[in-house]
């Protein structure tokens, strides 16, 4: 049985990204259910958990990392590639680069970073 928050999460992650195919909704459900992501609104959670997920997943970002770059470098350079899966995905917004909320470091689940969701959540 699901709670309400995991119904929230699975709502808002159709609103926001309608077409992410299933193996990636799955993980950015699961970082969206991780505890440090409790006192978020359910739609913030799904926003950051998918960027992150994203970025990890389908960019050169931990690459970069291990080049040396620094994270705000890094980010920078795996943008358009971010947004280009968002867009394949049918997403309802962008990640902007002029508004730092998108890519809050005290908010945003890096994977390195990420809690492991617990099973009645």
């Amino acid at each position: 049985m699901a709670t309400e928050r995991q119904k929230r999460i699975a709502r808002a992650l159709t609103a926001l990204i309608p077409r992410a195919p299933f193996i990636d909704a799955e993980a950015i459900r699961a970082a969206a259910r991780s505890r440090h992501m409790r006192p978020l609104p359910s739609e913030r959670a799904i926003w950051l958990a998918a960027i992150s997920h994203i970025r990890h997943a389908h960019t050169d970002y931990d690459e970069l990392m291990d080049d040396g770059y620094d994270r705000d470098a890094a980010r920078y350079f795996v943008l358009d590639d971010i947004n280009a899966v968002l867009d394949r995905w049918g997403a309802t917004r962008r990640l902007d680069p002029d508004v730092s909320d998108d890519t809050s470091p005290e908010d945003t689940p890096d994977a390195d970073e990420q809690d492991e969701s617990d099973p009645d959540d």
